[in-house]
């Protein structure tokens, strides 16, 4: 582990001890890639991986305002919903450079607190169903392990539905539509 991911990761248990907590700490072997191989390195669900995804709004005069989003490894955050729940009219995903200077960490190892005071922070609804989750603790072979209400506190995140509705097809099947299409002539009281 490099000096800049000890200061990275010590920020980190920094700002939980500010808030009273002490966090259960895994340093890993090695580096990992991807949400398999970290979920396998603390045996865990990947469904219970945390991904600190940045996005930013521009703001008047250009200035980036930094929104991380915290969901689960299996989904991915709906852009429109995101502006829609922070009051912006656009978001866009950051660039690796944009997460480096907005949050202070690295892209791919961003944690979900201790990020400063001008990064807002949501968090997916989805999140509070499982026990425990983990996420990087600011090194990509570092990891924390905390549960949904502490990591809400910790973040002081907003809870909301954050991620992509998995109902939403991208597109209807012929089938489906034509199914569809009849119930609702049916619903309307048309038989034809």
């Amino acid at each position: 582990m490099s000096q800049a991911d000890s200061s990275e990761i010590q920020r980190v248990v920094d700002a939980a001890a500010r808030k009273g907590v002490e966090l259960d700490i895994r340093v890993l072997g090695g580096s990992v890639r991807g949400i398999d191989e970290a979920s396998a390195a603390v045996g865990t669900d990947p469904g219970h991986f945390v991904q600190s995804v940045v996005f930013v709004a521009v703001q008047v005069g250009g200035r980036l305002a930094p929104i991380v989003c915290l969901v689960s490894s299996h989904n991915s955050v709906d852009p429109g919903l995101l502006a829609a729940v922070v009051g912006e009219t656009a978001v866009r995903r950051a660039t690796a450079g944009e997460i480096r200077e907005l949050t202070g960490y690295a892209a791919g190892s961003v944690p979900p607190f201790g990020l400063g005071r001008g990064v807002r922070v949501v968090m997916d609804q989805e999140l509070g169903l499982c026990e425990w989750l983990w996420a990087f603790a600011g090194s990509e072979t570092v990891m924390l392990r905390v549960s949904p209400g502490v990591l809400r506190m910790l973040s002081n995140a907003f809870v909301t539905p954050l991620a992509t509705a998995p109902w939403v097809a991208p597109a209807a099947t012929q089938e489906s539509a034509g199914a569809v299409d009849a119930r609702l002539r049916l619903e309307a009281g048309s038989h034809a």
